[in-house]
C-alpha cells in the first residue's frame, strides 16, 4: 500500500528573494471559517476564548499564531489555534485548512509589486497595517492582508498554488529591474 506523505501547497518552498523583496510560504496552523448565526453576538466569547478582538469589516486583528482575518460578509478566518468548541453555540466553524495557501511578500518594493497584481490601492497611507481586502491576485480570487509596514500576507486557494508564485516572481523581477 503506498504511503502517503503531507506537503504543503508550495511543497515547503524555500524562501524567494529577488531584489528588495522576499516571498515566503507560511504556515498559518489552522484555518477556520466561522460564519455567527443570525442575530448573534460572537465578539466577546470570541475574544473570552482566543484572546484576539472579533475584526470590523476589512481588519485583521492578533498576529501570528492567532489571527482574526475578515474573510467576506459576515465571516471571519482564524489562523492559528485550534477553535474553541463553544463558539460552535455562536457560529458556524468550518475546517479551511487544506483549502488555501498562504505566503508573505515583504520588502521596501513589495507595495509596487502587488500595484500590478490587485487592482487595489494598497499604499501605506490607505491601507495600513491590519487592513485586509477580499479581491482579485492578478486573475485569482484571493485575501490580502498587511501584517507589517512593508509586509503582505497574500492567500489563493491551494489549486492555485503555483500560479500564484509564477505571477509573484514575474511581478517581483520586472520591479527589481527598475533598481
Amino acid at each position: 500500500m503506498a504511503e502517503l506523505i503531507a506537503k504543503t501547497p508550495l511543497d515547503d518552498m524555500a524562501p524567494l528573494t529577488i531584489g528588495t523583496l522576499t516571498l515566503a510560504e507560511v504556515d498559518l496552523g489552522i484555518l477556520t471559517s466561522i460564519a455567527p448565526y443570525a442575530q448573534v453576538k460572537i465578539a466577546e466569547p470570541f475574544k473570552a476564548t482566543h484572546g484576539v478582538a472579533w475584526p470590523a469589516p476589512n481588519r485583521a486583528t492578533g498576529k501570528a499564531g492567532a489571527r482574526a482575518i475578515w474573510f467576506g460578509r459576515e465571516m471571519v478566518l482564524l489562523a492559528g489555534p485550534k477553535p474553541d468548541p463553544t463558539l460552535a453555540e455562536h457560529a458556524a466553524l468550518t475546517d479551511q485548512s487544506d483549502a488555501w495557501t498562504a505566503v508573505t511578500l515583504s520588502g521596501d518594493d513589495a507595495g509596487d509589486v502587488l500595484a500590478r497584481l490587485v487592482p487595489l490601492d494598497l499604499s501605506a497611507a490607505h491601507f495600513k497595517r491590519g487592513h485586509t481586502a477580499r479581491s482579485q491576485i492578478q486573475h485569482m480570487a484571493g485575501s490580502i492582508t498587511r501584517i507589517g509596514s512593508d509586509t503582505f500576507l497574500l492567500m489563493v486557494f491551494r489549486s492555485m498554488a503555483g500560479t500564484l508564485l509564477h505571477d509573484l516572481e514575474r511581478a517581483m523581477a520586472s520591479v527589481a529591474t527598475r533598481r
